[in-house]
């Protein structure tokens, strides 16, 4: 998908989490691009960009505790303004 306002960046902490699984999902699940899913069964790493922020750490709650969470509009990044 092109044309993805929002940069959302978050970490997710658990146990026995599976980062394939959790990138599939992603994939089949969500409308956006650019993600990058990286960790370990303990803490998972999440970077995507997408025009709907908010369902990204409303999934990521339900597989384990999340925190850093980061949304950043680059539309308004490229005009200048902070995201």
């Amino acid at each position: 998908m092109e044309g993805c306002r929002y940069d959302t960046q978050l970490l997710i902490g658990g146990r026995d989490m599976d980062v394939a699984a959790i990138g599939d999902h992603f994939n089949e699940a969500f409308d956006g691009n650019c993600l990058l899913v990286m960790g370990d069964e303990s803490l998972v790493k999440i970077h995507y960009h997408t025009n709907g922020p908010w369902s990204v750490p409303e999934w990521c709650a339900a597989v384990g505790e999340i925190y850093d969470i980061v949304v950043e509009d680059m539309v308004r990044q490229a005009k200048g303004l902070k995201g």
